[in-house]
């Protein structure tokens, strides 16, 4: 018989086991910061024309390689080419660029009353126009947007009033939510401009639940959402996408990349190595990752998803490759976190210069005809301020009475509410 050994015998010692390499976190940092040189290197980049374009009707599975890949339409040279070609006029093509310009107009005019302490601040939207203007032209009119602080250009190609846009953003008695809302944080039942939060990413929420109201009811309307790289650590984009997936929701979510969320990089919010289209995969959902200083591109792959929406195929997601040249806001200082000339290095370029080269290409646009245009929006512009002004700013002139703070808020206003009123002397 073998004798017992003692408990523990033939083992190794918690000594002489050898032990792995001592754990460690990566911390994700950008390419580069100030005083470094400009660094895109890790940046997915795809060809003009590369990117193939499935049936509207492909599943998920088949396309998954259109979340990694980036679709493109115009090439260096100002061509288009490939299959993601849209047919879109001249006509159409040159709206989209007044569009365009037309926004960046009203930010630079915006932006300089901030500074001369005519409202309390501004968001400008600069590098990023073709996002709401490309994409606002593949939505019907009366789709129901979801957008972020980004996107004013959905409103004024819609052809929302500049002057009342001015009025909210400078709080004056003609602003059109009468004081009840922060300055560009705009809202137009009438425009299909849903009010925007201050709290990032719950417009992904609502805008599903929108979309199921409507094909619960069955409606023909369909919703749009936006948010930013940053958000899509929230919660509610994840909510979003279980419910968009589950009930086939008609919805174009867009995930708008700018690659900066405040001073935080995009990698903050997820992997570098992984696009944000591709989280769209784990919940069954088909995914673009597209070009979004490309106004044809940005078209093309709203207009697929659109369609996919309106034929009860459900949910898409965009990821939007673009860049935010100035900037988070007013009150930042991108200097302080990423190089001075990141912004003219971008290797998408501006999206209103490539539009304007690609119309000069195809002999649809002058430079002549370029600058006569910037120069009559510019003073359409100045003209409308002047006129907001006139009636009030955040330092000067008339507000909204301070009565609008009880009224249209409860269908029968409470006892408390009346009696702060009464205090108030209102």
């Amino acid at each position: 018989m073998t004798a017992p050994t003692k408990s523990g015998a033939g083992r190794k010692s918690a000594r002489e086991t050898p032990r792995p390499n001592a754990l460690s976190l990566r911390i994700p940092e950008p390419k580069a910061r100030p005083g470094e040189k400009v660094d895109f290197g890790n940046l997915r980049l795809s060809d003009a024309g590369a990117a193939e374009r499935p049936p509207t009707d492909a599943t998920p599975s088949e396309i998954r390689d259109l979340a990694y890949a980036l679709i493109r339409v115009l090439g260096d040279d100002g061509r288009a080419a490939g299959p993601w070609l849209p047919a879109l006029s001249a006509e159409t093509l040159r709206a989209g660029l007044r569009d365009m310009m037309l926004t960046r107009a009203f930010d630079e005019r915006m932006y300089r009353a901030q500074r001369q302490g005519k409202t309390s601040f501004y968001m400008k939207c600069a590098g990023e126009e073709a996002v709401a203007v490309a994409q606002v032209l593949a939505l019907a009119p009366d789709d129901m947007c979801f957008p972020t602080y980004r996107q004013q250009g959905l409103l004024i190609a819609r052809g929302y009033p500049l002057l009342e846009m001015m009025n909210q953003v400078l709080s004056n008695a003609l602003d059109p939510l009468k004081g009840r809302q922060l300055p560009v944080l705009y809202s137009s039942r009438e425009f299909g401009f849903f009010s925007i939060s201050g709290n990032l990413g719950t417009q992904y929420s609502q805008a599903v639940g929108w979309a199921m109201a409507s094909a619960y009811k069955h409606d023909r309307r369909i919703a749009a959402a936006w948010i930013g790289d940053g958000s899509t650590a929230e919660g509610d984009f994840h909510h979003a996408l279980t419910f968009a997936s589950v009930y086939r929701a008609p919805v174009v979510l867009n995930v708008v990349n700018n690659q900066w969320a405040i001073s935080s990089f995009r990698g903050i919010a997820g992997d570098p190595d992984s696009p944000f289209a591709s989280r769209a995969i784990g919940y069954g959902l088909p995914a673009l990752r597209v070009d979004g200083n490309d106004f044809l591109a940005v078209y093309a792959a709203t207009a697929w998803a659109v369609e996919r929406a309106r034929a009860n195929l459900g949910a898409t997601l965009i990821e939007l490759v673009t860049y935010r040249a100035e900037g988070h806001s007013t009150s930042d200082d991108p200097s302080q976190y990423r190089p001075a000339g990141e912004a003219a290095g971008w290797p998408l370029g501006d999206p209103i210069a490539r539009l304007k080269g690609h119309l000069i290409a195809i002999g649809e646009w002058s430079e002549e005809q370029h600058i006569a245009l910037h120069k009559a929006l510019a003073e359409s512009v100045r003209a409308t301020g002047k006129e907001a002004e006139s009636t009030g700013t955040l330092s000067t002139g008339s507000k909204p009475s301070v009565r609008e703070m009880f009224e249209e808020v409860y269908k029968e206003m409470p006892w408390h509410i009346r009696e702060q009123r009464q205090e108030a002397g209102v």
